[in-house]
C-alpha cells in the first residue's frame, strides 16, 4: 500500500510543513504503482509496462490547457520519451489525454475555515479533468487530523491550538468529513477518507484512525478502478 505508506510518511517523525505544494502529489502518483501491484486490470499492467500509459506530472495534456491535478495518467504523446525513476513502474512522460485522474488534499488543522474552499478545489478538479473530452476516472483522497493538539509551522513562527481561538483537530475533524462527504464524494468515480492522528509536534508521532478498515477500503478501491479501467478503455 505504496499510497497509505507515503501519506504516513508526510507526518511520521517529521515535521509537516502545509504549505510545501508537492505534497498531494507524491501522495498521488502512488496510486498508480498500487493499481499496477494488485494486478486486477487485464489491460493497464501491460500498457504500462510497454510505456503507452504514462503519469504525467505536470498534469496536463499536450495542446490543452487546465487547472492542474495531483496525478493524472493517460496515453503517452507519439514520438515523446517515457521516463522511468527510480522505485517506480509507472513511466512518466506527456500526454495526449487523461483516463485516471487523482486529486489529494490534507486537512490537518483549521478545516472549518478552509472547507468551502477545499470542496470547491476538489469539485473544479473533477471538472478539469473530464473537460477536453472523453470519460476518465476520477479519484480523490482527503487526510482528516483527529489529533487532540496540533502545531502547524511558518517560518520560525509556531501556532498551537488551544481549543478556543484555535480548534483542536479532533474538534473540527467529524464536521469536516460530513461535508466532504455530502459535497464532494458524489462528483468523483472513487473517494476515500484517510482519517489519522498526528499533533506535529516532537517526536511527531502519527497513527491512522483504524488502518484496518482503511487497508480493507482502500483495496476495495483499486478493485473497483481497475475493473471500470477495462470497461471504459
Amino acid at each position: 500500500m505504496r499510497l497509505l505508506e507515503t501519506f504516513r510518511q508526510l507526518f511520521d517523525g517529521t515535521k509537516y510543513l502545509h504549505r510545501k505544494s508537492n505534497l498531494g502529489d507524491l501522495v498521488a502518483v502512488e496510486f498508480f504503482e498500487d493499481l499496477v501491484a494488485l494486478g486486477k486490470s487485464a489491460k493497464l499492467p501491460p500498457r504500462i509496462a510497454a510505456h503507452d500509459r504514462v503519469i504525467n506530472l505536470r498534469n496536463i495534456t499536450i495542446g490543452k490547457t487546465a487547472r492542474r491535478g495531483d496525478g493524472t495518467l493517460g496515453e503517452l504523446v507519439p514520438s515523446a520519451v517515457a521516463i522511468v525513476e527510480k522505485d517506480f513502474v509507472v513511466a512518466r512522460g506527456p500526454t495526449a489525454n487523461i483516463e485516471i485522474g487523482v486529486e489529494a488534499k490534507i486537512l490537518a488543522k483549521a478545516m472549518i475555515k478552509q472547507i468551502d474552499r477545499v470542496i470547491g478545489d476538489l469539485q473544479r478538479q473533477v471538472a478539469m479533468f473530464g473537460k477536453h473530452g472523453g470519460n476518465p476516472l476520477c479519484i480523490g483522497f482527503v487526510g482528516i487530523n483527529w489529533s487532540n493538539s496540533y502545531m502547524s509551522y511558518e517560518g520560525r513562527r509556531r501556532f498551537p491550538t488551544d481549543g478556543k481561538k484555535y480548534k483542536h483537530p479532533i474538534q473540527e475533524a467529524a464536521d469536516a468529513e460530513a461535508r466532504l462527504r455530502r459535497d464532494a464524494l458524489p462528483v468523483f468515480d472513487e473517494f476515500l477518507i484517510l482519517n489519522f492522528t498526528a499533533t506535529n509536534t516532537r517526536p511527531y508521532p502519527f497513527a491512522w484512525k483504524d488502518y484496518g478498515a482503511l487497508e480493507l477500503e482502500y483495496n476495495a478501491l483499486l478493485t473497483r478502478v481497475s475493473r471500470e479501467y477495462d470497461v471504459r478503455f
